[in-house]
């Protein structure tokens, strides 16, 4: 079994597709996919010691969308289907004869590897309490995404941190791409947005399709657009997977033991001091969720290397919202180092901004001085 995504990765080959034009079926060489560090791939799978030919995969031609391009990515890294060659085709005959199919042929049966989401009737959710409808990208990550991230993180599939990663990479980058494909709208609301954003990856993905004014609108040129979308899907899956193994889930662990030991700095609990610095908030709130903390943290405190002064920051009320649970107080805010001192009579401070959601001083002790006023003011 391959120790990692990165060793999967070398894999990809320069006879990646297979096209059908007029119901042939013909081969041709692709250029190696950019920024993967791939070169061309032997005519078997390195994951299988048997020489076992390898296997194909189907998905339509014609204009794509960034799930089955991100679809076709991750199957390729699976050990059932390492390396598999894609077959770019709407043809009955041609999809039928193949190992497995996405986002064409109106079918969803993964035991026969078919990963459509296209039929009626279809309403395969990714479960876990996630409700939004599947592309074929959450299909095929339904059913593989455990085994991917095993791999990244060099254990087995059954290991708890597998399953942890495995719904937040669903919910934090998946489930955009699923949504987008169906047509979901992100807010419930018919006012029209503020803005417009064509910079998510299921619109970048989509630009890579063939621009009307190309003269060149071959097969070969279809192909060679699509191979870029899922260079594109698949650079920004791995990279997201690896921050989630090398980054998120250690700092979970570090957020988790000191929630624990917040009472150690402050009797109210609502203050923590994060003995090592680390993205914190997301997991601050998953967490308070899910160790029913009560009442919630409201101010957290954490060293600034580069200044090495210490920060205050108030919580916010919710991960996509500005405001805060409860902001440092009112008449601190603006304030600079002595006049805020001064004013909120403890030594060292530095600042407070002006909406209160952070402010800093130059020793911890300070700062868990400012923390312990604000919360009675």
């Amino acid at each position: 079994m391959l120790s990692s995504l990165a060793s999967a990765t070398k894999g990809f080959n320069q006879k990646l597709f297979f096209f059908s034009v007029h119901k042939n079926l013909f081969t041709r060489p692709i250029i190696a996919m950019a920024g993967t560090g791939v070169s061309s791939s032997p005519a078997y799978s390195t994951s299988s010691p048997s020489q076992v030919p390898l296997k194909r995969v189907g998905t339509h031609n014609g204009s794509f969308h960034c799930d089955e391009a991100l679809g076709c990515f991750m199957i390729r890294l699976t050990d059932k289907f390492f390396n598999a060659q894609i077959v770019r085709s709407r043809d009955p005959k041609v999809l039928d004869d193949l190992d497995a199919v996405l986002d064409v042929g109106g079918v969803y049966d993964p035991s026969n590897d078919r990963y459509d989401h296209h039929q009626k009737g279809f309403e395969e959710v990714f479960g876990h309490g996630f409700s939004t409808k599947l592309s074929s990208a959450g299909l095929v990550y339904k059913h593989f995404g455990k085994e991917l991230i095993a791999k990244e993180l060099n254990v087995d599939e059954g290991h708890p941190d597998v399953h942890r990663l495995f719904l937040a990479v669903y919910k934090n980058f998946m489930e955009a791409i699923d949504a987008i494909d169906n047509g979901i709208n992100q807010y419930d609301t018919d006012k029209p947005p503020r803005y417009v954003n064509n910079t998510n990856l299921s619109s970048r993905a989509g630009k890579l399709n063939l621009d009307w004014t190309e003269p060149d609108q071959s097969a070969e040129r279809e192909n060679e657009a699509f191979q870029q979308a899922m260079d594109l899907a698949g650079k920004e899956f791995l990279d997201t997977v690896r921050f989630y193994v090398k980054s998120w889930l250690p700092a979970r662990s570090i957020v988790m033991e000191c929630i624990a030991e917040r009472y150690d700095y402050d009797p109210s609990g609502e203050i923590m001091v994060l003995k090592r610095f680390c993205p914190w908030k997301l997991h601050l709130f998953e967490l308070e969720e899910e160790m029913k903390i009560e009442p919630l943290i409201k101010y957290v405190l954490y060293e600034d290397d580069r200044g090495k002064q210490w920060r205050v920051q108030a919580v916010a009320v919710s991960p996509d919202r500005f405001e805060s649970r409860k902001p440092l107080p009112a008449q601190w805010r603006g304030l600079r180092d002595d006049e805020l001192s001064k004013e909120a009579g403890i030594p060292g401070c530095v600042f407070v901004h002006m909406s209160g959601f952070i402010g800093g001083n130059q020793s911890y002790a300070g700062a868990l001085a400012m923390a312990r006023a604000a919360l009675k003011l």
